[in-house]
């Protein structure tokens, strides 16, 4: 097997948004959430790549960095050689796992937290003369931060107020802030959501774990001197009233 030129898996890829296959988790990638440090042991981590197809799985990771605008993460569509990866390209085969190392190599005096995506992308193959097949590529983006040593994040919730989602149910929205150089993770904490109606009475109260975060909002990556607002799909008794919101670092 080969791999093709870059340009022709780039038109191959476009091929995804065609079809749909429940092979879509025949390859695996974990973690999808990489934090490194720019000096020490911390400058580095493995990820890995399982392949369960039947056939040998051609990947290669690409690296991009990323900025946040309006509180959003965007891509550069740049490489800007902060970050190694070894290797670049790998053959997987059927039932196998690879490692790859990616390493922060860039400058070790981070004064702000910065961002990357790693892209794990399914290459596709030169298939025998004569014969021909639409090949289904699989990408997966892992989501790598560096933050400043010594610096830890600063969450808080800024303001909460009610919402409506698509269902026409009442929902808490929140502003998270983060004023540290370093960026944070809502998961990484628990979040105390209660309601008091127009006399003043608490008529609801949840705490969400981390794991509970994590499940039904993400990671909640905010990034360093940034605010991110959030809707947090739970339902609220009263449709009027006050909402109250509170991050607890773990």
């Amino acid at each position: 097997m080969k791999f093709l030129k870059p340009a022709v898996a780039l038109a191959a890829a476009s091929a995804i948004a065609l079809f749909t296959t429940s092979a879509a988790l025949s390859m695996t990638v974990q973690p999808v959430v990489v934090n490194l440090k720019p000096l020490g042991s911390g400058m580095s981590q493995g990820v890995m790549v399982h392949n369960s197809f039947a056939t040998p799985l051609p990947v290669e990771l690409r690296i991009e960095e990323l900025t946040f605008e309006n509180d959003i993460l965007v891509s550069t569509h740049k490489d800007s050689g902060d970050l190694l990866v070894f290797p670049p390209q790998a053959m997987v085969q059927p039932g196998q796992t690879q490692s790859f190392r990616i390493q922060y190599i860039g400058d070790p005096e981070l004064a702000r937290s910065k961002y990357y995506y790693v892209t794990v992308a399914q290459l596709p193959i030169k298939l025998p003369p004569g014969q021909s097949a639409i090949q289904i590529l699989y990408n997966f983006q892992v989501l790598v931060s560096i933050a400043p040593n010594g610096v830890r994040p600063a969450l808080s919730v800024a303001s909460a107020a009610l919402s409506t989602d698509g269902h026409g149910k009442k929902v808490p929205i929140i502003t998270v802030a983060n004023p540290s150089q370093a960026h944070g993770y809502l998961s990484n904490g628990r979040l105390v959501i209660s309601e008091h109606n127009i006399a003043g009475k608490e008529v609801f109260r949840k705490t969400l774990s981390g794991p509970e975060i994590l499940q039904i909002v993400g990671f909640g990556l905010v990034g360093a001197g940034s605010t991110r607002t959030m809707t947090i799909p739970i339902e609220i008794p009263e449709t009027a009233g006050t909402i109250d919101a509170k991050f607890i670092a773990d």
